[in-house]
């Protein structure tokens, strides 16, 4: 990704995005996720070409009222890291900037590849969780 390309979609997502954590099923931690939201599907499209996720049409209830609406929902680890390094000296929202920094600076540390926590590591995932969701 070009450094014009990734300036342009840091401010996509200063606007119109999230950098949250998130999670796939009910029972599992969480994951950090990116999503963006537009009623322009080619927008999307171009962003998801640069940097992947997928594509969901959200259901129109009122269509003679409002535009068809999207969301680009960016989950792969790899893609969300990928993504966040490229962008995260370009967030111009202090909350959206510290997020970012704050997955890619403790994320890896209390999350283990295979899934399986001790109690403690557990505790110390939890701990990020709630120490993410308190950043202003």
């Amino acid at each position: 990704m070009e450094k014009w390309e990734a300036a342009y979609i840091a401010g996509i997502i200063d606007g119109e995005g999230s950098i949250t954590l998130t999670r796939m099923h009910a029972h599992e931690n969480r994951r950090p996720c990116i999503t963006i939201s537009s009623t322009d599907i080619e927008l999307l499209e171009y962003i998801q070409n640069l940097a992947g996720g997928s594509i969901i049409n959200k259901k129109n209830y009122k269509p003679d009222i409002h535009k068809n609406s999207f969301t680009l929902n960016i989950k792969q680890k790899d893609q969300v890291f990928n993504l966040l390094m490229s962008i995260n000296q370009l967030l111009r929202v202090h909350q959206k900037r510290k997020r970012a920094e704050f997955i890619l600076s403790h994320y890896n540390l209390v999350t283990k590849r295979n899934g399986k926590y001790t109690q403690m590591e557990l505790e110390k995932k939890k701990k990020f969780e709630e120490d993410f969701f308190e950043l202003y």
